[in-house]
């Protein structure tokens, strides 16, 4: 499949590849009929993480070039790292050479911010721990400063920060972008409203892809913090009793959703950490279906789609796809998998190739209205 190697032009400029499981059917869309396909009393959770710039590039004592790529922060102040020796993110990830031996006690100079190694992995030399001289706001202000987001080498040019956030990024705590929102504009969030469509948010830590070591590779993702607000509870209850569908943004508010209950044997707001790996054996108790990007056999992200869709199902859509020119990875198009959103006949405006948002528009309603009561934006802050 082939990589998006920039941002669309619009935000919700990307195509939608629709997965029916209970129909056994695709279906090829637009990003804006989105709203088409969900109906009052569904629910859309979203991950409101800001995405943390979290690529340093530095230095050792010995004058060896490193580059961090920050993996989680701990609540002791201490941040999970993925080092790499020379290069960028122009090289492939699994060309990169290893980084220098570091001893606990390393020092590491990124520009004007400093950390050392407090405590190397046993998964992985290359998996660290790093604390930084500076803590709180100073720290955050010298990541802002001297980081960059993290990047592949299949994108075309240097991103800024911007293009990795979703437009209701709210607290800094991904170290990726939870891409599966990246599409989603405030005209779509607008849209499923006006048609009754629930939107909560949670908090999710989302780590990053890939490290260059297939060991650690095949770990990923490893523990990710989350935290679950009592209105995202309420709303998805109240959609429960309204016999609606919950559906995830991305496989961090699976994880997030579905990790709580086999943490703590049922949904409740709070914060903790998931170590919960979804495959094709698993059986969701809280998410009926999922928003994601486009993904392939052998990925990751294809193995967790199976606890929503038979095996089959998604190999016949990633042929479409791939058949089609879907574009994959963080800034390409989407997927949604969800039982019953494909019907005997799709809406009328969908068939004839119209957004649902310009159907709306036709019929007299102004894009003006607040978005849920369930989704409480927060000032930014660690």
């Amino acid at each position: 499949m082939i990589p998006a190697r920039t941002f669309p032009a619009r935000r919700d400029g990307v195509r939608l590849l629709l997965v029916d499981p209970s129909a056994g059917r695709l279906r090829s869309l637009r990003m804006p009929d989105l709203p088409t396909l969900l109906g009052r009393g569904d629910l859309l959770v979203l991950n409101d993480a800001a995405t943390v710039p979290a690529s340093l590039k530095g230095e050792d004592d010995e004058g060896n070039r490193v580059e961090a790529r920050l993996l989680s922060a701990g609540d002791d102040g201490a941040f999970s790292a993925v080092l790499f020796g020379p290069g960028d993110w122009r090289q492939r990830t699994e060309d990169r050479p290893p980084p220098p031996v570091l001893t606990p006690g390393a020092r590491l100079r990124f520009g004007a911010l400093e950390a050392r190694v407090s405590a190397p992995s046993t998964r992985s030399p290359r998996l660290v721990q790093l604390r930084f001289a500076v803590s709180g706001a100073a720290l955050w202000a010298a990541l802002y400063r001297e980081a960059r987001p993290i990047q592949y080498s299949y994108l075309a040019h240097e991103l800024p920060l911007w293009a990795v956030q979703t437009a209701y990024a709210s607290r800094p705590w991904a170290f990726e972008m939870p891409s599966a929102g990246r599409p989603l504009s405030w005209e779509i969030l607008l849209a499923l409203r006006r048609r009754g469509v629930g939107l909560a948010a949670l908090t999710h830590a989302a780590g990053f892809s890939a490290s260059g070591d297939a060991a650690l590779d095949a770990a990923l993702p490893l523990a990710e913090r989350f935290e679950i607000p009592p209105a995202t509870v309420a709303a998805v209850r109240a959609a429960r009793r309204r016999g609606g569908r919950v559906v995830a943004v991305g496989t961090t508010v699976v994880r997030a959703l579905e990790g709580a209950v086999a943490h703590w044997g049922e949904l409740r707001a709070g914060a903790g950490e998931t170590e919960l790996r979804l495959d094709p054996s698993y059986r969701p108790r809280v998410v009926d279906g999922v928003l994601s990007g486009v993904h392939g056999p052998g990925e990751s992200h294809f193995a967790l789609l199976g606890a929503f869709a038979p095996v089959a199902l998604l190999e016949a859509a990633a042929d479409r796809a791939s058949a089609e020119g879907y574009l994959a990875h963080e800034l390409g198009d989407a997927m949604l998998v969800l039982p019953g959103s494909i019907r005997r006949e799709l809406p009328g405006n969908v068939r004839n190739g119209h957004s649902g948002e310009d159907a709306e528009r036709r019929r007299g309603y102004p894009i003006v209205g607040a978005l849920c009561a369930s989704v409480r934006f927060r000032r930014p802050g660690p």
